[in-house]
Formats: structure tokens, C-alpha cells, sequence
């Protein structure tokens, strides 16, 4: 393979310090996509003992990592009839798109105008009619701010005020959650139940309203459930679903692409359902699917020419993972490119992890790290050829990133920014296999100040920025802010992808001797029992979910709301991905379903 230099090295890029210190132990990170190998029958997990051209004696561990299910030759076989190039399908959908623009212009009265925007969002076209619902929100919070109405619109009024950056006080939920409260007996109001139940999670922090309105109708709408199941209850199916649904994981924390062919599936249950939002959201879905199957086919091409598959052989086979990842993170169509840049560095961060989690010796780790943190192609000669094919493949990618970014963006060179953001996590992996060939074990306070970093997920979140810049001004400015790690909103989205992937990983992790997580470090701090240690990692996950909520004023200053919503859905992917285990390391079927779901099988129109 040839490697193409697109930029020339700069300076040697250090890093000081990770992070501000984590308050202890009070208020409260790894993205792993993945590597694809070209062949299905090339063996992922090595033996306890191989050699390298370093040390033919050197120990290496092996991870057994399950074998890709996704080859190849079944991503080039994808094939969509709903492509835009088929001229029946993008002209029924412009005349849907016009029908439901009109919606907005006929909407009558405030509970309709938001029902609209809310099963708009739910069923994936918000990206249409980004002008109309910007233009609603607005209309609704000067003419209709303190219009008072039951609890499912107070409650809808309130969560899509705060979750499209409007300001509006807890406090006009109060008598709802004092009500909801002295009803001992249940509340028949299911709806409305869901509805303050979802706007709870919109919380800052110390909003104890909003905190108590959660525990009171998590409370009631168990019990509602019961008496669904108890045949004691008129709930619709459609509300029974949809209630379940939430109380697995709230509408704030599931990525929304994610949740766009089931919200469909369950719509299709109401009795008053929309039958042109229907037909328009099934068609959009296919449509947007078929996009994604060029997307897929364009970087399992780049993976196939990069052919790391058998010089690492060691590292986890996840490419359609990947590219699942970068969906979550930005779904719409106009994101391609931002998707594709993803699953690449999602690809290259998987494989350098498992370098330094797997197969690296410590001293390996330390010459790899100095090579990454120089950026320079002639400074890598005293590296072990399996390290030298990472770095190459690893240079020549961000490079070229840096280099279109630097064509489409003539005054702004990000390339200082990018290579910074690989020297600090490459620092923090070394930081955590130190800790591991030591057998130390850090506190949770030392273990999170690094490992919100090594998660990658400010890594992503900076190429993706860069990506963005096809679409609206980056600046130095919002650089500048990543670069010194004071984002707040990049932080907390990284902490509970952190928390999310320990919880699911732990104890695989730890059978097979890998350094200690989240769960493990406060367990051997505080002396808990591993089901204590758990809860806590919840706990923290909550609680910086409040922290990105306080943090959202103060980003909408340096970012823009694109960008703060790729952020959020790194967490939201984080909580996605390790909802039933590891689906990103171990290949379960729920995994297997999300994909056949999301990018593979077209929905019944």
C-alpha cells in the first residue's frame, strides 16, 4: 500500500494536563468502534504467546475477541429500491413534505402545534422542517409561554422549551408534581404521567421539582403497568408501549435516529394516528437508509485498500459497528462525509486501543505514544513493524482529513487541533497500561480524570466539528475551547459514555486481567459490594446528564446547536451501544437487530 503525506509534520504537540479534578465521590468514556478484517476466516484473538520483530520472546495477551459477523462482501451487496435516484419515490416524498409543511400553517391551537412538533421529531423528519418547528417554538414561547392547559401539554410545553434552548422555571410544574404526589391511590392521567415524566429528565442541577416529579411518576407509571398486566387497566397498547419504552431509558438519553423505526412501529398503534406523517415517515426512513448503504460501501472500500486486517490481526472486526456509531452521531443525509470521517477514526481508535489494552508492551506503548504526540513519519524507525503499518495508516488519514478541512476552509488550519486531540488520548491509554503492568489501582476520582479522555470521545467530537464545516463556520474560537479541555458539554457526554461501556464491560474485562473500571475503583476505594458500586456508576450517569443539561447555555455561545446535539449523542450512543452488554465487543443479537434494523432492512410501506 502507498501511504500519501498530505500535510507537512508541525511541531511536537504535549500534553500537561488532562483534566480539571472530578468533584469526589458527589456529582458525577470509550468509544470503541471498530476494525473489519478483509477475510472472515483471519483468526481476531492471538495466542498467549506470539513474537514480534522487537522481541521474538515477548508475551502477548490475547483478548478472544468474538469474529466479525459483517463481511465484505455482504456490505457490497447492499441494495436499496428507495435510493433518490428513483424518481417515483423522491417525488411522492416532496408531495408528502408539502403536505405536512402545510401542517404547521393550519395548526390550531397550542396542543396541536406541539403534538405536532413532537411526533414530527419522533418519527425522524424534524431535519425537513427545521424553519417551521424554529418558527413554532418561537410563536409558542412569546404568544403562549404562560397559557395554562392540563399536564400532558404544561409538561410537552416544558420539555420542548428546554430541549430547543428556551428559557422556562421548574416552577410551572409544581402544583402537577404536588398533585401527582398526594394521589396515593394512582393517577389515571397516563399520558399526562409520561409527559412530566420525560420533561423531569430536562433537569439542571438542584432543580429538585424536576427530581422529585421523576420518582413520583416513575412510581405511578410502574404501577400503571401492573395494572395493564393485571387486566385492571383501560391503557392503550400504543401508550403501554410507549410507557415501557421510556421507563427503560428516557426520550433524552436514546439517540433519536435510533428510536425512529420503532417510534414508527408503535404510531401505527394509535387510534387517531396521522396517516400522511405515517406514509411520510416510513418512505423517509428508506430513503435515508438507502443513503446509508452508499456510505457503508465507500469506508468498507477505504478499510479493504487500508488492509491492516492481517498485520492486526489482534484487534476487534467491527467496521458496520463503527459506521453504526456514526450514524448515531449525525444521521441526516447532508452528513455523509461526517459519517464517514467517523467510522474511519472510530475504525483507527478501536485498533490503537486494543494495541495498548492487548497486545503492546509497555515500553512498545511508550515509543508509540512520543511518535503520535510528534506527528512525525521520520521518527518512527525504532517502532515494531506492527506499530510502524498503525502509525501510517493513522498519519495519512488525519492528515487527509486536515487536508480537505484546510481546502473548503481557507483561513482555519485544524491539523494543530486534530493531531493534539490523538496525543492526548494516546497519553491517557498509556496512562491506563501503566496503571496496568503496575497492578495499581486507581481512585475513581484518579481513574475518571483520565479515563473521560481515553474514551474518545472529545476525539470525535473534534473531527466531527472539523466535518461539520461542510455545512456552517467553524472557528478557532470553538477549537480553541476543546483544545484546553473546557467543555464542559464534551466532558460530562464522555463521562457517561464512560460509565455506560464499564458497567456493560467490567466483568469481561476483569475475567480476562485487564485494568481496573469504574466499577472496580470505587470498589476497592470505599469497600462497597460490586452491586453498590453499580448503582453508583447510575447514579453518576444521572447526574451528568444534569451537568450537560446546566452546561447547554454556556455551549450554545461557542457551538452551534448541530454540533451540541453530535455531542449529546455521544452519550446517548454510549448508553445505546452497552444497554444489553457489550454490543460493540461481543456481537449479541440485539446488536445483530439493531443493524438489520437501522441500515439494512427497509420498512413494509
Amino acid at each position: 500500500m502507498a501511504f500519501h503525506l498530505f500535510i507537512q509534520p508541525q511541531t511536537v504537540l504535549t500534553l500537561k494536563n488532562l483534566t480539571p479534578a472530578l468533584p469526589q465521590h458527589t456529582q458525577p468514556s470509550n468509544i470503541v468502534p471498530s476494525t473489519p478484517h478483509r477475510s472472515s476466516h483471519v483468526r481476531h484473538g492471538v495466542s498467549s504467546r506470539t513474537t514480534n520483530s522487537t522481541d521474538p520472546l515477548l508475551a502477548r495477551r490475547s483478548a478472544d475477541y468474538h469474529p466479525n459477523i459483517w463481511d465484505y462482501e455482504f456490505v457490497e451487496s447492499l441494495a436499496s429500491e428507495y435510493n433518490y435516484k428513483n424518481e417515483i419515490c423522491t417525488g411522492r416524498a416532496e408531495k408528502l413534505k408539502e403536505n405536512v409543511s402545510c401542517m404547521f400553517d393550519g395548526a390550531s391551537g397550542l396542543p396541536y402545534s406541539l403534538k405536532l412538533i413532537d411526533t414530527i421529531q419522533r418519527l425522524g423528519l424534524d431535519y425537513h422542517f427545521h424553519d417551521e418547528i424554529k418558527s413554532a417554538i418561537e410563536k409558542i414561547y412569546i404568544n403562549c409561554k404562560d397559557y395554562k392547559s392540563d399536564l400532558t401539554i404544561e409538561a410537552l410545553k416544558f420539555r420542548l422549551f428546554r430541549q430547543h434552548g428556551y428559557e422556562i422555571s421548574q416552577g410551572v410544574l409544581k402544583s402537577f408534581v404536588e398533585e401527582a404526589n398526594a394521589n396515593r391511590g394512582g393517577v389515571k392521567d397516563f399520558e399526562g404521567l409520561l409527559s412530566l415524566y420525560e420533561a423531569s429528565f430536562y433537569a439542571y442541577k438542584g432543580e429538585e421539582i424536576l427530581n422529585e416529579a421523576r420518582k413520583v411518576t416513575s412510581k405511578h407509571l410502574k404501577n400503571c403497568l401492573k395494572e395493564r398486566n393485571d387486566n385492571r387497566s383501560r391503557m392503550s397498547i400504543f401508550l403501554e408501549k410507549v410507557i415501557s419504552h421510556s421507563l427503560g431509558l428516557p426520550l433524552l438519553c436514546r439517540v433519536p435516529r435510533m428510536e425512529v423505526r420503532q417510534h414508527i412501529n408503535m404510531y401505527e398503534m394509535k387510534q387517531d394516528i396521522n396517516a400522511t406523517l405515517l406514509e411520510f415517515a416510513k418512505l423517509d426512513f428508506n430513503m435515508v437508509q438507502a443513503t446509508y448503504h452508499e456510505d457503508l460501501k465507500y469506508v468498507s472500500r477505504w478499510w479493504r485498500d487500508l488492509a491492516l486486517d492481517e498485520p492486526l490481526g489482534f484487534a476487534r472486526n467491527r467496521l458496520v459497528e463503527c459506521f453504526l456509531w456514526s450514524i448515531g452521531l449525525n444521521s441526516e443525509p447532508k452528513y455523509r462525509n461526517v459519517r464517514r470521517q467517523i467510522t474511519k477514526i472510530g475504525y483507527l481508535l478501536t485498533v490503537i486501543d486494543d494495541v495498548y489494552d492487548v497486545y503492546g508492551s509497555l515500553d512498545e506503548l511508550k515509543l508509540f505514544t512520543k511518535a503520535v504526540e510528534r506527528w512525525d513519519i521520520n521518527k518512527v524507525n525504532n517502532l515494531p513493524h506492527y506499530m510502524k503499518i498503525c502509525f501510517f495508516a493513522l498519519y495519512n488519514t488525519v492528515n487527509e482529513t486536515g487536508y480537505e478541512n484546510l481546502r473548503n476552509n481557507i483561513n482555519l488550519d485544524v491539523m494543530p487541533y486534530l493531531k493534539k486531540s490523538w496525543g492526548n488520548i494516546c497519553k491517557a491509554f498509556l496512562v491506563e497500561a501503566t496503571w496496568y503492568y503496575s497492578g495499581y489501582i486507581p481512585t475513581l476520582e484518579e481513574y475518571t480524570n483520565n479515563a473521560w479522555i481515553s474514551v474518545g470521545g472529545p476525539l470525535l467530537s473534534i473531527h466531527a466539528y472539523c466535518q461539520l464545516g461542510d455545512h456552517e463556520n467553524i472557528t478557532k474560537e470553538a477549537l480553541e475551547h476543546m483544545n484546553k479541555n473546557q467543555s464542559d458539554l464534551i466532558r460530562w457526554s464522555s463521562m457517561i459514555f464512560r460509565f455506560a461501556n464499564d458497567l456493560a464491560t467490567s466483568k469481561n474485562e476483569l475475567e480476562r486481567g485487564d485494568a481496573a473500571t469504574s466499577v472496580q475503583c470505587y470498589m476497592h476505594e470505599t469497600g462497597v459490594s460490586e452491586s453498590v458500586a453499580r448503582e453508583y456508576m447510575q447514579h453518576l450517569i444521572s447526574a451528568s446528564w444534569e451537568k450537560i443539561n446546566t452546561s447547554l447555555p454556556s455551549s450554545q455561545r461557542v457551538f452551534s446547536s448541530s454540533f451540541i446535539n453530535t455531542v449529546q449523542n455521544v452519550a446517548r450512543m454510549g448508553q445505546y451501544t452497552y444497554q444489553f452488554g457489550d454490543g460493540h465487543g461481543i456481537p449479541n443479537r440485539e446488536a445483530k437487530d439493531r443493524i438489520m434494523s437501522i441500515i439494512v432492512k427497509p420498512i413494509r410501506v
